[in-house]
């Protein structure tokens, strides 16, 4: 049996076949070695990435290591961590997964809306409070996950949304709408 120190260091080789191999063994042992915590601290991007990759192939890894590396200054590693969150969906996380739907990377931002829709309902109310606040991209990211999670809630915001000047922000508050079952045509009377 490959020690803890072995497999670790098989996930900084910079050998994808080793660091693959060790993820597998670490997530059978099922638990979060301290060693493996501490790679994202990492100082190499690709050290934080394989750590991030390896805590979410535990069966029941904590929220919290993912949300900090959702603020990680590389995307990459931002990018894998809204993907470890979309694989361990939790209320909890939904607070940072919004701010990621700004997130300049726009692989991060859609990572985002997608662990945001495994959510579900409990995820609402931070993508509306965010909405007037967000920058556009953000805005459409948000648009985007409440037209995936299919809320009333969400409503009159894609009814208003309708009247925006962005294309792509009025392509998903119609799909939303749409999903809701709310398919009509929406004039402006002049």
């Amino acid at each position: 049996m490959q020690s803890i120190a072995d497999l670790v260091a098989d996930l900084a080789s910079g050998d994808e076949t080793a660091a693959e191999a060790a993820v597998a063994v670490l997530a059978k042992r099922g638990e979060a070695a301290t060693e493996v915590l501490a790679l994202l601290d990492s100082g190499d991007v690709e050290h934080r990435w394989w750590a991030v990759r390896s805590l979410a192939a535990l069966p029941a890894p904590r929220t919290e290591w993912f949300i900090r590396a959702l603020r990680d200054e590389a995307a990459e590693v931002r990018a894998a961590a809204a993907l470890a969150l979309a694989a361990h969906p939790q209320e909890a996380s939904a607070s940072t997964l919004v701010a990621a739907l700004s997130d300049e990377d726009n692989l991060v931002a859609v990572m985002a809306v997608h662990a945001l829709s495994k959510i579900g309902e409990p995820a609402v109310p931070p993508l509306l409070a965010a909405y007037g606040s967000a920058v556009p991209r953000g805005r459409i990211h948000i648009m985007r996950t409440l037209a995936e999670l299919r809320d009333p809630r969400s409503i009159r915001l894609m009814m208003d949304a309708l009247e925006e000047d962005s294309a792509a922000l009025q392509y998903w508050a119609q799909e939303g709408l749409e999903r809701l079952g709310l398919n009509m045509v929406y004039l402006k009377p002049d």
